[in-house]
């Protein structure tokens, strides 16, 4: 009976201790923005529709990120100055993406994977044509799609399975890719007009909604105003 009782007292004090870990590790000021999530993430036992979804989510923003980066190199360096801002804050906006996929994916007990890829520069005119696609027109299509189809379609799928984790980082991409969409449609109808550096750009830092000029009160998404950050 001493036995036993010292053994579940050995076994409490360890589950402690390795709780106790964990939390140290998720504080750890290293981390990157990640989705706040409200609900328990199921575990993934096999490979389901959502983590492949989010597989996917997560590879096609590491890569955005990168691209969009060496984007906004290139565009300051051609005097394009609020493009490259645009697109500094865009890759802001796909590397919290990207985080958020990371943590479902990670809670789901699974590693995340990406192919990075590495971007083809050009001049900015025609890496505005080749972002998201082949050309500008293509490239607003391409934000579209994520915004009319695949985050749709992946929210859906996470709804299917009760995997709120996954809709609410899903739901956070769309509002962000929606907001991308509009951004290159005025970009395409006003090219010389964003030469100048006149604009400011804010992102919120759960979401990923991305502002001009005016930083929201709260970001729609997340109700608070508390995580948004100016990008420069």
């Amino acid at each position: 009976m001493k036995v036993s009782s010292m053994f579940s007292r050995n076994v409490i004090m360890m589950s402690v201790a390795a709780l106790g870990a964990i939390s140290l590790a998720s504080c750890s000021p290293t981390q990157p923005p990640a989705a706040n999530v409200d609900s328990a993430t199921p575990v993934a036992k096999q490979e389901t529709p959502t983590l492949k979804n989010l597989q996917a989510a997560y590879n096609g923003e590491s890569n955005a990120h990168v691209m969009y980066l060496a984007f906004a190199n290139k565009a300051d360096e051609e005097g394009y100055k609020d493009i490259a801002s645009l697109f500094k804050a865009v890759a802001r906006a796909e590397e919290i993406h990207r985080d958020n996929h990371a943590k479902v994916i990670q809670a789901m007990g699974v590693t995340p994977k990406n192919n990075i890829t590495t971007p083809d520069v050009k001049s900015t005119g025609d890496n505005l044509e080749k972002a998201m696609g082949g050309n500008l027109s293509q490239a607003i299509k391409g934000e579209s799609y994520e915004r009319d189809t695949m985050y749709p379609n992946f929210i859906k799928q996470a709804k299917a399975e009760s995997n709120q984790a996954a809709v609410q980082t899903f739901d956070y991409a769309l509002a962000a890719e929606t907001q991308h969409a509009q951004l290159y449609t005025e970009i395409k109808n006003n090219l010389n007009d964003w030469k100048q550096a006149s604009r400011q750009f804010y992102v919120c830092t759960v979401s990923g909604e991305t502002f001009v000029n005016s930083p929201p009160t709260s970001c729609p998404q997340t109700k608070t105003g508390k995580d948004v950050e100016q990008v420069i």
